[in-house]
C-alpha cells in the first residue's frame, strides 16, 4: 500500500477532548500504601493498579521505563490538554492502564497482535476505566499488527498525541508509519532491545535497521541509545520532520533502550548532531566525526591518520540524550506523586537526577569506566566523587552516567584524564 504524506496541524480537527467523570480519575496512589510492583494472588500490583498479566509476556522490571512514559504523558497533557495514545504492542495492557488512570488519557488505542490476550486486556482496562460509548470512549482493543494500527490511524486523520512502541530485538519497520500517525508535536516512544547490534558484534544488521554501521566500543550501551535516536532522525528527515530527544533510558535486562521524541515540522537541512563516533583501542581517546571530517580521521595517539586502533561508528546521534529542563519537570511531576518522597522511589529519584547531569550539551558521546581507565594506566582509581570534583575544578563537564554505575561522561581526553586521577591518588 503506497502512503501519500499530508501536512498534519497541531490543531487538527481530529483531534477529541472528553469529560472524564471523577471517579474514573483518581488520583495517582500514595506509594507508602503501596509497593512499586508486588504480587497478590495471580494478580500484579504496579503503582497502586492491580492487573492480570495474564499469558502475555510481562517483566517487572520494566516498570521503571513504564512510570517515565506515564510522567511524559501527563507532561504532555498538562500542557497541551489533549492525550491520545496508541500502544501498539500492548501485551497484558498495563501500559495502557496507567495513561488511562494516571496521564488522564482521553482515549487510547490498546493494540496486540495476539487476539488470544483480548479477554486479560479488556478486563485489565475494565477494572478501573469505563470503556464508554462513542464521544465518551475512552479506550478500545484492537488485534493488527502494530504497523496497520498506525496506518488505520493515519488514513482517518485521527493523529496521535503519543504513540508507545515496545517492540523487540531491532524492529523499525514500523518508523515510518508512525511518523506518519502521530500529531506535530507529539511524542514517540520507541524501543530496542538489540544488544548485539548496539556491542558492534551485528554491524551489518545495525545497518539495516538503523542506517549505523556500530564497531564495537566500550559504551556500546550508550551507542545503542544514540543508534536508535539516529534511526528515528534519519526517517523523520525522509518525511520532512526532525525529532528531539525528551529521554534516553538504558536498562540492563534484555537489554532494553528506550528514548521518548518528540515530532516537529520541517527537516534539519544540517544537523550537527548527527554523524559518527571514533574510539582508539590504542589509547582509549574516543571523539566524534562530522560528515565533512570523514576524509581526515585519526587518533592524536599515532603518527598516521589510518591507525589500525581506530573504530569508526555511524552515523547516529551526536547530541544530548536528554532534554534537561523537560526531564526536571519530570522530577517535579514525580516530586508532587509522591514517587520520590519519604524513601520511596530512590531509584527514580536518582535516575532522573542523573539524566539532568548527563543532558550538559559539552559533553561528548561516551563515557570512561574507572576500572578501564586503573587497568589501562596500572593504577587504582579515585572514587567518582573525588574524581567529577578534580575534573570540574580542571573547567571540564562531568556527569555520572545512568547506564554504568562507575562510568564518567566528560569531555576529558583520556591521556587528561588518567593524570588528573593519578594527581588525585597522591594527595
Amino acid at each position: 500500500m503506497l502512503l501519500t504524506l499530508t501536512p498534519k496541524t497541531l490543531s487538527s480537527s481530529s483531534s477529541f477532548s472528553f469529560p472524564l467523570p471523577k471517579s474514573q480519575n483518581p488520583k495517582p496512589p500514595n506509594p507508602s500504601r503501596f509497593n512499586p510492583i508486588s504480587v497478590k494472588s495471580q494478580l500484579q500490583t504496579e503503582r497502586g493498579l492491580e492487573f492480570d498479566p495474564g499469558e502475555t509476556f510481562f517483566r517487572h522490571e520494566s516498570a521503571t521505563g513504564r512510570d517515565l512514559a506515564v510522567l511524559s504523558a501527563t507532561l504532555h497533557k498538562r500542557s497541551t490538554k489533549t492525550l491520545r495514545v496508541l500502544d501498539a504492542m500492548c501485551g497484558c495492557g498495563i501500559r495502557s492502564l496507567r495513561y488511562l488512570v494516571e496521564s488522564n488519557a482521553d482515549f487510547v488505542v490498546a493494540n496486540d497482535a495476539n487476539d488470544s490476550n483480548r479477554r486479560v486486556i479488556t478486563e485489565n482496562l475494565s477494572r478501573f476505566i469505563e470503556r464508554g460509548e462513542g464521544e465518551e470512549r475512552r479506550w478500545v482493543v484492537t488485534h493488527v499488527l502494530a504497523n496497520k494500527a498506525m496506518i488505520e490511524r493515519y488514513m482517518v486523520g485521527e493523529f496521535l498525541d503519543l504513540i508507545d512502541v515496545d517492540s523487540f530485538g531491532s524492529d523499525s519497520a514500523f518508523l515510518r508509519d508512525a511518523f506518519n500517525a502521530v500529531r506535530l508535536g507529539g511524542l514517540l516512544y520507541l524501543t530496542s532491545t538489540d544488544g548485539y547490534s548496539s556491542g558492534g558484534h551485528r554491524p551489518y544488521n545495525s545497518l539495516a535497521a538503523y542506517g549505523a554501521f556500530i564497531r564495537p566500543m566500550p559504551f556500546g550501551n550508550e551507542i545503542g541509545l544514540r543508534m536508535l535516536i539516529g534511526g528515528a532522525v534519519r526517517e523523520a528527515a525522509l518525511l520532512g520532520y526532525h525529532v528531539t530527544p525528551l529521554f534516553s533510558y538504558y536498562s540492563y535486562h534484555g537489554p532494553v533502550f528506550r528514548v521518548m521524541l518528540r515530532v516537529h515540522r520541517g527537516k534539519l537541512h544540517e544537523d550537527r548532531n548527527y554523524g559518527f563516533v571514533t574510539f582508539c583501542h590504542l589509547c582509549g581517546h574516543s571523539d566524534i566525526i562530522r560528515w565533512d571530517e570523514l576524509g581526515l580521521i585519526g587518533c592524536h595517539c599515532s603518527d598516521t591518520k589510518a591507525s589500525s586502533s581506530l573504530v569508526v561508528s555511524g552515523p547516529m546521534w551526536l547530541g544530548p540524550l536528554h532534554d534537561g529542563s523537560y526531564v526536571n519537570e519530570m522530577l517535579d511531576l514525580a516530586k508532587e506523586w509522591g514517587w520520590v518522597s519519604e524513601g520511596v522511589g530512590m531509584d527514580l529519584e536518582k535516575l532522573l537526577s542523573i539524566m539532568i547531569e548527563e543532558s550538559d550539551p559539552r559533553l561528548p558521546p561516551g563515557y570512561f569506566k574507572m576500572d578501564e581507565m586503573a587497568s589501562r594506566a596500572k593504577m587504582n582509581s579515585p572514587s567518582l566523587k573525588k574524581m567529577m570534583s578534580a575534573l570540574v575544578k580542571e573547567g571540564y563537564a562531568v556527569s555520572r552516567s545512568h547506564i554504568i554505575s562507575n562510568g564518567l561522561k566528560t569531555d576529558c581526553p583520556m591521556s587528561q584524564f588518567i593524570k588528573i586521577a593519578k594527581d588525585e591518588l597522591q594527595k
